[in-house]
């Protein structure tokens, strides 16, 4: 297992594709963090990151489908899967050695944002001052959404060989996941419904954990959401003859 985790994670290392979206999300994340009117922290005047970690999800939508598009596409396009298939592996060590691969790509992307909590601390009036356990929880809900996102695009990945496809598939997904059951439960504003609605969404566990407050709830809602995905993706993979 390991053997393919390096194989996968030195691949998009040495490919062009993996610095370039990395580098589109940090410089985006920048851009609106810093520079842009409307969400600059320079402008909102208090030492906080509630900013990026409201704008880190969408950046998010884009930049892990990118990265883990061609986890089996470009197996199955290139028709080295078999090669890969025919060691004394199963499907789900398979699996998760190139969901782990994109999970430390992920952490890589987020690691220079930590740049940003150390210059609002610095900025702040007086200096340190920023509520380092929410700004703790956010990165927190923030790697589990990652986790989230990249078991939508293993899985979206393994039902398709077209990498443009499986992007695509990955990012409606992401959207809908993280978005659309908020949306409906303001249309079935029913009580039980909306709440039924809420305790699917996303977006709901994820604020909830971006309070600073670490409820095993959204813990237990994650690690379902990604096994749900990563179970989908063994028994596409699984249920073909490559």
């Amino acid at each position: 297992m390991y053997a393919v985790f390096k194989r996968e994670l030195f691949s998009q290392l040495n490919s062009l594709m993996a610095y370039i979206t990395i580098g589109v999300f940090l410089l985006a994340a920048g851009l609106l963090l810093w520079f842009f009117p409307d969400t600059s922290i320079l402008d909102y005047g208090y030492a906080e990151l509630t900013g990026f970690f409201s704008l880190a999800p969408f950046l998010f939508m884009f930049l892990i489908p990118a990265l883990s598009m061609r986890s089996f596409a470009e197996e199955r396009r290139e028709g080295t899967y078999i090669l890969l298939a025919a060691r004394p592996l199963g499907d789900w060590q398979i699996l998760l050695a190139k969901y782990f691969a994109c999970l430390l790509l992920i952490l890589f992307a987020l690691l220079p944002t930590l740049i940003y909590y150390c210059a609002v601390s610095q900025l702040g009036m007086p200096k340190g001052n920023i509520d380092t356990g929410a700004v703790t929880g956010s990165y927190i809900g923030l790697l589990l959404l990652g986790a989230a996102f990249a078991a939508i695009g293993v899985f979206a990945s393994s039902i398709t060989k077209n990498q443009v496809t499986a992007f695509a598939i990955a990012v409606f997904t992401c959207f809908i996941c993280y978005m659309g059951f908020d949306a409906m439960s303001q249309v079935f504003a029913i009580r039980y419904f909306e709440t039924a609605l809420l305790a699917l969404s996303v977006n709901e566990h994820y604020q909830s954990m971006s309070r600073g407050v670490l409820d095993t709830r959204d813990l237990i809602y994650f690690i379902s959401f990604v096994l749900l995905f990563l179970t989908a993706a063994r028994l596409a993979i699984g249920g073909r003859k490559w």
